[in-house]
């Protein structure tokens, strides 16, 4: 029931008018039909289109749509019965799908496919083409698309007979799943196969899988039929898909996140993700704290800020301005100016959070974890005596701190509160690092867990591995308070660090990859997001030069993963070197004298970008209206190569052209996440998160001119 309300009151949101200026593409929604819609619990047996009305069968009779609702129908259309053949040859076994092609009938059995040729007299169907040759099994899926052309589903993969010529696919070309149960033609050539774990679409001889609670009440498909509309309709174990296609525009899906974080992730100007009481029903939705409000604030605010420097819209100014001052609040609100919380919850809060980290509690999961942070409070109390703040703040927070104070001077800091708020912030932040040794330094006078950033801790035990990342996200604070204050003693400061402990160095490996516990995908926001303002305000040619060799680096390790936000932030942060080079802003024969020619080679190596868009706009068009965390299993899917990486998880994989599997067939939907796992679960139907995840890169893209809006 909820999920259907929560598309239809998408549908009603948007008229979907597609200005001609604005790129358009069809986004897929999933409308849940099950006993809440009028349907009997359970089996659907089978659908079918009768003057584009769906009339669904099961075992207690006949339902039809009406008005949006299933009522039971007075129909007496009997169930798909196969028609009784004769001659075809004994050994084909049972008979499981048939279709009339070219006023020829087929029939897919167990054993083959065959095609009629006299009276009771059937000629067996071989297909092949020039990868391969068939005598097919199990052709459960027959139908004829609107093109003329005929396809089937078979054990061995699937294909279409045009003109004479087969054309044939297997995992290897894209095809999910080769279970078939039924098949569907659309009406603008596209065809719809069922499976017994999952439907796919196949236009263009691309696919789509819609399999796993976000698209299907059970994985189990009986039967699909699909109107004029190109709605398909597909039945399964448990009640009904209505998967529809909508045009829209990236504007448009934009304007629907920002509605949604306001309506359901605004805690106090923080954005976080919600908890669902009723699993699946986004109408039960209750605020949650996270570790990293501070960030995922500070993201949508730059999301804010990006769209408004494009639009000059206010509603974007006035939101990029709450978010700045919501992380100005959690900088304000501790124990010492510049040491910021991760979280602010008024005293009354409904869970009981220090209680949740006892001291009991630390001493228990320090036997499995000795890095954990043995203090308590975790949640003191603010100074007014209204609010607790959440302490042991890590490198995560300060990298979207930063991110967005940067942003947030550039394009949104006018007035001069708010230029004197955002200097006054970036200094108390900055001075605490650096009066703490390069360490946040907690109430009890001791280092955060993840808030070290000083030499001693880069070259320990415990820290080498961190050090070329929290080398560069420290070099990247001081870049950014030296250009959001003007104070020249954050340049200094940084000279230091790269003259005397190589921090320059260390931050052209900025990220470990090997082993596979060192490959957190969380870093890569850490990194790229630290980036970001390291190379916008390098003022020195040389470091220009070693910095964007970092940014490759970084890049090379990532740029399979479809994810939007790294690909717009590699873009647009290769598009300020490339800006520079076209400025004359190097000077080769100047540079790195110790090796002449070191300068000018990597000038023209790093001059143009190795960004393809394509997978940023395929993963924006993609990322789902449905934000609900759905655990999705894509382990027996024939389209993917599992990761043979020595140490690797045994759910680590990717497509065959070697990229991450599209965003809406996986297990999350939040771009700080591995895109190569293929068994995600990201609150199992009892959280939704938050549409900063589409947000901030289309506006980031958009704003950088990366792609055509």
């Amino acid at each position: 029931m909820y999920r259907i309300l929560f598309a239809l009151a998408l549908i009603l949101h948007f008229p979907f008018e597609v200005c001609a200026q604005e790129t358009s593409f069809y986004q897929d929604v999933a409308f849940i039909n099950n006993i809440s819609m009028g349907l009997p619990q359970g089996n659907i047996e089978q659908i079918s289109i009768i003057s584009n009305i769906p009339i669904a069968t099961t075992s207690s009779g006949q339902y039809e749509w009406k008005n949006s609702k299933w009522i039971l129908s007075n129909n007496n259309n009997s169930s798909k019965v196969l028609p009784q053949y004769k001659g075809i040859p004994q050994e084909a076994g049972k008979v499981l799908s048939t279709t009339n092609y070219r006023n020829i009938t087929y029939v897919g059995c167990e054993n083959g496919l065959f095609f009629k040729i006299g009276n009771n007299k059937w000629k067996q169907e071989l297909p092949s083409d020039s990868n391969y040759s068939w005598a097919l099994k199990e052709v459960a899926a027959l139908t004829v698309d609107t093109k003329n052309r005929l396809w089937f589903g078979a054990k061995q993969g699937m294909g279409y007979l045009e003109n004479g010529k087969w054309t044939l696919f297997t995992g290897k070309e894209g095809v999910p799943y080769n279970h078939f149960t039924c098949a569907a033609p659309g009406p603008k050539g596209e065809v719809w196969f069922g499976t017994e774990i999952g439907a796919f679409r196949v236009e263009e001889n691309v696919f789509y899988y819609r399999a796993n609670r976000r698209w299907l009440p059970d994985n189990h498909v009986n039967a699909i039929a699909v109107d004029t509309d190109g709605t398909a309709w597909i039945a399964t174990k448990n009640g009904i898909a209505q998967i529809v296609s909508k045009e829209m525009t990236y504007p448009e899906k934009a304007a629907y996140f920002t509605k949604q974080v306001e309506e359901r992730h605004n805690r106090m100007g923080f954005i976080c993700q919600n908890q669902l009481t009723e699993r699946f029903n986004i109408n039960t939705s209750e605020l949650a704290i996270s570790d990293n409000d501070g960030q995922y604030t500070a993201m949508y605010g730059a999301a804010q800020a990006f769209r408004y420097a494009i639009t000059k819209d206010l509603e974007a100014r006035e939101l990029a301005n709450r978010s700045f001052y919501a992380l100005k609040w959690l900088v304000d609100i501790t124990h010492e100016p510049g040491f910021p919380a991760r979280v602010i919850i008024p005293v009354d809060w409904h869970e009981p959070v220090n209680e949740q980290y006892s001291r009991e509690y630390n001493s228990r999961h320090q036997k499995n974890d000795p890095f954990w942070k043995d203090i308590f409070p975790r949640f003191p109390l603010s100074e007014d005596g209204n609010y607790r703040w959440k302490c042991d703040t890590s490198s995560d927070e300060l990298a979207g701190h930063y991110f967005y104070y940067g942003i947030y001077h550039d394009l949104i800091a006018e007035t001069k509160e708010e230029k004197d708020a955002v200097k006054q912030v970036v200094a108390d932040v900055t001075d605490h690092l650096i009066k703490h040794g390069f360490k946040l330094v907690d109430y009890d006078g001791k280092p955060t867990r993840w808030g070290s950033f000083d030499p001693d801790y880069f070259n320990s035990i415990w820290g080498w591995d961190q050090r070329g990342l929290n080398a560069m996200m420290m070099l990247s604070f001081l870049n950014v308070a030296s250009h959001v204050t003007g104070d020249p003693k954050y340049d200094e400061v940084a000279e230091m660090l790269r003259e005397k402990e190589n921090y320059d160095i260390y931050a052209m490996h900025a990220k470990e990859f090997f082993p596979p516990e060192n490959a957190v995908p969380w870093d890569n926001n850490l990194g790229l997001m630290s980036l970001y303002g390291l190379i916008n305000y390098e003022k020195n040619p040389e470091r220009q030069i070693m910095y964007r060799i970092a940014l490759e680096n970084a890049w090379l390790h990532i740029s399979k993963q479809k994810n939007a936000f790294w690909d717009g932030l590699y873009g647009a942060m290769a598009g300020f070197f490339t800006q520079k080079v076209d400025e004359g802003f190097f000077k080769p024969q100047e540079l790195f004298t110790e090796n002449p020619l070191f300068a000018k080679a990597s000038i023209d190596r790093y001059y143009k970008s190795s960004l393809d868009n394509r997978y940023m706009t395929e993963t924006l068009q993609r990322i789902p209206l449905d934000l609900i965390g759905y655990d999705m299993d894509n382990t027996h899917r024939l389209d993917i190569q599992l990761d043979p990486t020595p140490g690797q998880a045994t759910d680590m994989g990717w497509g065959n052209d070697t990229f991450a599997l599209p965003i809406d067939e996986r297990g999350h939907v939040r771009l700080d996440r591995d895109a190569f796992v293929l068994h995600d679960n990201e609150g199992n139907g009892y959280a939704e998160h938050e549409g900063t995840f589409y947000l901030l890169p289309y506006y980031l893209a958009t704003y950088h001119k990366l792609i055509e809006p």
